[in-house]
Formats: C-alpha cells, sequence, structure tokens
C-alpha cells in the first residue's frame, strides 16, 4: 500500500497527468477553457428553468436581508457546485485508474497517482465555479467573511469523495458494471440531496433519510457560508469532517490492498 509521502514524492507525474489530461479534454474545441464555464452555466439555467420557474421552487432570504425573498438561481448554484465536485470527483475517479492501465504496467509508480491527478482537475473545476458563485453574490452584495469557509468545506468535500473514488475505482476494473452502477447511483443520489429543493418541508421518513445523506452536510454547510452568511454548526462540521476522514482512510487502505491484484487486468 502506498502512503501519502510515497505519492507526494512522485508530484512531477502527477502534475504532468493532471496537465495531460487537462489539454486532452479541450484538444481540438474551439471554445477551449470556455466548456469549463459553459457547462456548469448550462446546468444552472436548465434547474432553474425546471425546478424555479415551471415547479415554482422558492429559496428562503439571503443573508444580508436586502432579499427576503431569497434569489433562487444562488440558492441552486451554492448546491451544485458542492455536486459538480462529489460526482467529478467520482467519475474521474473511475476513469483515471482504468486509463492509467498501460502506465502502471510498464513502469513503477503509485497507482494512486493517475487518480490524484484527477482530482486535481475536478478541485480546479470545483473552485472556478465557486468563483463564479462569489462574483454573482458580490454583484447582489450577499458577501461576508464566511466566504473563506468555501474553502475547507471544498477539501473535506473532496476528500469524502475521493475515498469512495478509490474503492469504486479498484472494483470496477473486476466488475466493469460498477461504472453503469454508479452512473444511475449518482442520479438517486442527486435528487436525495437537498440540492434543487430546501430540507425545511420536508416531514417524516424522507427527512431522515435525507438528514442520514452525508452529502446533505456538504450542501448545508455551503449554503451557510455563501448564501445565508452564517457559519455551520459544531454538528454540521463534525459530520463532514468524520465522512471524509473515514472515507479517506478507509478508501485508501482498501485501494492499497486491492489494486497490486488487479492492475493486470486494466
Amino acid at each position: 500500500m502506498s502512503t501519502p509521502a510515497q505519492v507526494w514524492s512522485y508530484r512531477n507525474l502527477i502534475a504532468n497527468l493532471a496537465q495531460r489530461d487537462l489539454k486532452a479534454r479541450y484538444k481540438r474545441s474551439l471554445l477551449g477553457w470556455l466548456w469549463s464555464l459553459l457547462n456548469p452555466a448550462a446546468n444552472l439555467g436548465i434547474y432553474t428553468l425546471v425546478f424555479g420557474v415551471f415547479l415554482k421552487g422558492s429559496a428562503p432570504g439571503m443573508g444580508d436581508g436586502q432579499h427576503p425573498e431569497g434569489i433562487f438561481a444562488l440558492y441552486l448554484f451554492c448546491g451544485l457546485v458542492v455536486w459538480n465536485l462529489f460526482s467529478g470527483t467520482i467519475n474521474i475517479s473511475i476513469s483515471s485508474f482504468q486509463s492509467a492501465g498501460q502506465l502502471l504496467t510498464r513502469t513503477y509508480f503509485p497507482p494512486e497517482c493517475p487518480m490524484v491527478a484527477g482530482l486535481a482537475n475536478v478541485v480546479l473545476q470545483a473552485l472556478i465555479e465557486a468563483g463564479i458563485l462569489m462574483f454573482f453574490m458580490i454583484m447582489v452584495t450577499n458577501v461576508a467573511w464566511t466566504a473563506i469557509l468555501i474553502i475547507p468545506i471544498l477539501a473535506l468535500l473532496a476528500c469524502f469523495a475521493f475515498g469512495l473514488g478509490l474503492v469504486l475505482a479498484v472494483l470496477n476494473i473486476r466488475y466493469r458494471d460498477v461504472a453503469y452502477l454508479m452512473g444511475i447511483l449518482l442520479q438517486v443520489w442527486f435528487y436525495a440531496t437537498p440540492i434543487v429543493y430546501a430540507l425545511d418541508p420536508i416531514q417524516g421518513p424522507a427527512r431522515r433519510v435525507i438528514e442520514a445523506n452525508p452529502m446533505t452536510a456538504f450542501v448545508y454547510a455551503m449554503r451557510q457560508v455563501a448564501y445565508s452568511l452564517d457559519t455551520p454548526t459544531l454538528t454540521n462540521w463534525a459530520v463532514m469532517f468524520t465522512s471524509a476522514a473515514v472515507s479517506l482512510v478507509g478508501g485508501w487502505i482498501i485501494f492499497g490492498r486491492l489494486a497490486p491484484r488487479v492492475i493486470e487486468e486494466l
């Protein structure tokens, strides 16, 4: 099992892999990096139209006190930034490990390296989206010092998602159905997380299920610091930290034990 220190010693390789993936992503694309802005903007527009206009979705008042009716698009955007980082990390972890087969069988380096490179690209995208979110928050004068807490929230979320991605990536080599099943599961998980709706109106068993979802804590925290201009509760921090620690440590151990057995199958 590779240690974090061993992976860090290959940071130059990780950087090269990350740059290669970025160049390949926008190769022969007329708009290039603009797609990193257009894709989240398109998703935000579609969800806002469907859930905010057609289904009359509403948002609570903003933290500045000047928008008591709330702005649904920005309320939604807070949740989408969180979700895009989570789902993007899961998907890139699976695809990065699978596509690294030829490199892993030709030369030695920690098998976590391609996945860390993929994670770096997803985190970069998340930071771009968070920057866009804060730009619009500043435009509507809904901003406070709590915005700096976005960084630790995204960091904990990246650890949580990466731990799951490590396990799913190694399982996908043995059972190729995993990637397809995750596509379905992520769709269900998305709607089991209060992203396009508020949690307050939901009661009964459905509310308990949603509250037990770790992603609910991350979405709530993001909305607290960016939308409500408040700090997450200690319980909220504890849930995020525990989810991230258990997922990352557990995922790293499982990946370290199983990866050597499946590399020959890549």
